[in-house]
């Protein structure tokens, strides 16, 4: 079962954790640590633009950040999974070139499930 975090989007062609994730980062930290027997797996994604390639990379890039700043917040990583799933997955389903910039927003996100 895959959870959608609030607010953990990404900017255009980035993969850095955004200060208007960081709340949503924090609360799933700090549930972690008070439970540390749960494993996740943090699953990225992109918008439909670019290369698949390039945008399966991009999207590992977004795992492994939010991976990281878990970690930054004392969640052992061994517990943690990062994997990019390009934009084989879109949130909203739109024709790329009719896309709004708030259906790509909405594309480029972070979710997350239990693994164990």
């Amino acid at each position: 079962r895959e959870i959608t975090l609030d607010n953990i989007y990404y900017d255009f062609n980035r993969s850095e954790i955004r200060k208007d994730a960081e709340p949503t980062l924090n609360q799933l930290a700090n549930t972690l640590v008070q439970n540390p027997n749960i494993r996740i797996q943090m699953a990225s994604h992109t918008d439909c633009r670019g290369k698949t390639n390039y945008n399966q990379n991009l999207s590992q890039r977004r795992a492994q950040s939010a991976v990281d700043y878990l970690i930054t917040k004392g969640v052992g990583g061994e517990r943690l999974q990062a994997k990019g799933f390009g934009k084989s997955s879109p949130a909203v389903d739109c024709a790329c070139s009719k896309c709004t910039e708030e259906e790509h927003q909405a594309n480029r996100r972070t979710t997350f499930s239990v693994v164990d």
